[in-house]
C-alpha cells in the first residue's frame, strides 16, 4: 500500500511537470543556487500536494481499518480457542472420574497452559503475517527465509527438539506430574518440575537431578496406585511362636487404628525363613501411594516395642518368683534354725537343775571322799 502511494506520488511529479509546460525547463548549470531552491521548493511542493490528497487519507484508513480488524479478529479467535480447550478438559477430567485409576487435577491444568500458549503463538504469528501482507509487503520471500531458517534450526538443534517432543507427550499422556515420587534410569526422586525440555527430579538427601526429556525412555511410577509394605520381622528361635504371633498381631491393630496410610489389614503370612537361632515372620499390607517406608518402619517399631513390653514382663515376673522363693527359702531356714535350737535346749537340760549348776558341779572336785594317804 506504502509503496503504492510511493509510485503513484512520482508519477503525478512527473507528470505535473511536463503537463505545466508544452517545453521542458532549460537546463542550467550543475551547482546552480537557483536550480536548488527550485528543487527544495518544487519538492515542498509535491510533498503538500500529498499531504493533501484525500486518496491518501482514505487509502490509510483503509489499512488502520484492516488491521485493526485483524488484531480483533485474532483476540476473538484466542478466546474462542481458550473456551474450547477449557470445556474439553472439564469433559476429560469429568470422564477420568469413572476410572479406577486416579488422574490428578494438576495434569489438566498444565495440558490447558500447553495448549493455550500454542494456540497463542501460533495465532499471534498469523496475525502479525497478515499485518504485514497489508503494509504493502510481499510475504512470499520472508515465509521462504523463514522456512530456510527453521530447517537450519531443525538440524542443528536435533536434540532440543527430541526434547521438547517427548516433554509434551509426557505431559499430554500423564506419565508422571509434580509431586510423583518416580524412577527414571538409575535416578529416583520426587519430581519438582515438567518442563518441555527438562524433568527435575530430587531425592530424599536434598540432590537434584535435571533429566533432559529427549533421554526419558523408561519410567517407574510410584505414586498412581495403591503401593504395598512387605515387612520381614526376625523372631529368637527361643520365642515360642504362637507367642510371637500374637504380639505381631496386636501391633499390626495398633498401627491399624492410629495410621490413616494403612488402607488395609495388615496379613501376616507366617514363617518365611528358619534357623537354628531365629525364624522370620513376614507381615504384608496396603498402604497410600508412596507410603511403603513410612509403614514398614510404624510397624517395625511397634512391633520392636511389643517385644520390649513382653520380654520387660516376663523378667518382672521371673524376678517376682525369684523373690518369692528366696523370701520362702529364708523362712524356711529360719523355722528350721530355730526348731534345731529349741531340740538342742531340750537335750542339754536335766529335770529340776539347770545347766549352769551341773556345770559348776562337774568342774569343782570332791575331795572329802578321797583316802588320807592322798591328801
Amino acid at each position: 500500500m506504502f509503496e503504492g502511494f510511493l509510485i503513484a506520488a512520482t508519477t503525478n511529479t512527473a507528470t505535473d511537470g511536463t503537463e505545466s509546460g508544452n517545453t521542458p525547463a532549460p537546463e542550467t548549470p550543475a551547482g546552480d543556487p537557483a536550480e536548488t531552491v527550485q528543487e527544495a521548493l518544487s519538492f515542498t511542493a509535491k510533498l503538500w500536494d500529498q499531504v493533501t490528497d484525500p486518496a491518501m487519507w482514505w487509502g490509510l484508513a483503509d489499512t488502520a481499518i484492516r488491521i485493526v480488524l485483524i488484531i480483533l479478529l485474532a483476540q476473538v479467535a484466542i478466546r474462542i480457542a481458550y473456551k474450547v480447550i477449557d470445556r474439553a478438559l472439564l469433559k476429560q477430567k469429568q470422564d477420568s472420574g469413572e476410572n479406577k485409576f486416579r488422574v490428578k487435577p494438576r495434569r489438566f491444568v498444565t495440558i490447558g497452559k500447553l495448549l493455550k500458549n500454542m494456540v497463542v503463538i501460533v495465532l499471534n504469528f498469523m496475525m502479525l503475517m497478515l499485518i504485514i501482507s497489508e503494509l504493502g509487503y510481499d510475504l512470499a520471500p520472508l515465509i521462504a527465509g523463514a522456512g530456510v531458517i527453521g530447517l537450519a534450526i531443525g538440524f542443528g538443534a536435533q536434540s532440543l527438539v527430541k526434547d521438547v517432543i517427548t516433554g509434551f507427550f509426557i505431559v499430554f499422556e500423564d506419565q508422571f506430574a509434580v509431586g510423583d515420587v518416580v524412577q527414571i534410569a538409575t535416578f529416583k526422586g520426587t519430581v519438582e518440575v515438567i518442563g518441555l525440555r527438562t524433568t527435575r527430579l530430587r531425592n530424599w538427601n536434598g540432590e537434584v537431578y535435571a533429566i533432559p526429556n529427549g533421554t526419558i525412555t523408561n519410567v517407574t511410577n510410584f505414586s498412581l496406585a495403591d503401593a504395598k509394605a512387605v515387612i520381614d520381622i526376625p523372631m529368637s528361635a527361643d520365642r515360642a511362636l504362637d507367642e510371637a504371633t500374637h504380639l505381631v498381631a496386636k501391633s499390626l491393630e495398633k498401627v491399624r487404628d492410629e495410621n490413616t496410610k494403612v488402607l488395609g489389614d495388615p496379613k501376616i503370612h507366617g514363617v518365611q525363613t528358619m534357623t537354628t537361632g531365629e525364624y522370620t515372620l513376614r507381615v504384608t499390607v496396603s498402604c497410600s501411594p508412596n507410603a511403603q517406608a513410612e509403614v514398614e518402619s510404624l510397624i517395625r517399631g511397634e512391633v520392636k516395642r511389643a517385644m520390649e513390653r513382653s520380654d520387660a514382663l516376663k523378667q518382672a515376673l521371673a524376678e517376682e518368683a525369684e523373690r518369692k522363693a528366696q523370701a520362702a527359702e529364708e523362712e524356711q531356714a529360719r523355722k528350721s534354725a530355730a526348731a534345731s535350737s529349741e531340740i538342742a535346749e531340750t537335750k542339754t537340760e536335766g529335770p529340776g537343775k539347770p545347766e549352769s549348776e551341773k556345770i559348776d558341779a562337774e568342774k569343782t572336785p570332791n575331795t572329802e571322799d578321797k583316802p588320807h594317804s592322798a591328801q
